[in-house]
């Protein structure tokens, strides 16, 4: 059994298009860079995410398309955040759960409203956890661009997801980033864990 989804995988990693290749690999450099707090993540975000636009909307996956859309975006935005120095060079914070919780209500609601009109409208895969990664996935990167720690618990069940996702649309080199990810994902919550001030400060 083990030895067929092995065969599987590195067939698909054989026919895996350049777009898809370069896309993820861009993707691996913008988190090694965000762990380290480098501006120059969002470069590598920009231009991953343009190409991902391409492969998930091939893939069918069109909310995540649009996702992806929307990532090419707030690298912009989180370039201008962390050069202005409300990221670069400003401390690490965190956020009160109620404010997580208002945000956990707000993707759900919206990941009902645009599951159902894909559902009525689209031959969507998945339209409901496709609309979950991608309104989470919104959420967690606006708290990368203020330099929120909890980014990373967020990020943490997102990718895990996502990943169960990319399996099942045959999107192998994107679902391998995906498990790299998940373990970067650990790295880079010790890392700003220790960058977080002595106080731990909160932000009501």
């Amino acid at each position: 059994m083990i030895g067929e989804v092995a065969a599987q995988l590195v067939g698909a990693w054989r026919s895996t298009g350049w777009i898809e290749a370069w896309a993820a690999v861009l993707a691996v450099l913008y988190l090694v860079l965000a762990i380290r707090q480098r501006r120059s993540c969002w470069s590598a975000a920009f231009v991953s995410s343009c190409l991902y636009v391409i492969v998930l909307f091939q893939a069918r996956l069109y909310m995540e398309s649009v996702l992806n859309a929307f990532y090419a975006v707030m690298a912009v935005y989180g370039f201008l955040q962390w050069r202005q120095g409300a990221g670069g060079d400003a401390p690490v914070c965190r956020w009160r759960w109620p404010r997580h919780a208002a945000g956990l209500l707000g993707v759900l609601g919206l990941s009902i409203v645009t599951s159902w009109f894909l559902k009525a409208y689209t031959p969507a895969a998945w339209p409901f956890a496709d609309s979950m990664v991608t309104w989470a996935s919104v959420y967690a990167t606006f708290l990368v661009a203020h330099k929120v720690y909890e980014n990373w618990h967020w990020w943490l069940i997102i990718d895990s997801t996502a990943l169960v996702l990319y399996f099942n649309r045959r999107l192998y080199a994107t679902m391998l980033l995906f498990a790299l990810y998940l373990a970067l994902i650990v790295i880079g919550m010790r890392a700003w864990r220790r960058s977080l001030p002595a106080s731990s400060r909160v932000h009501a």
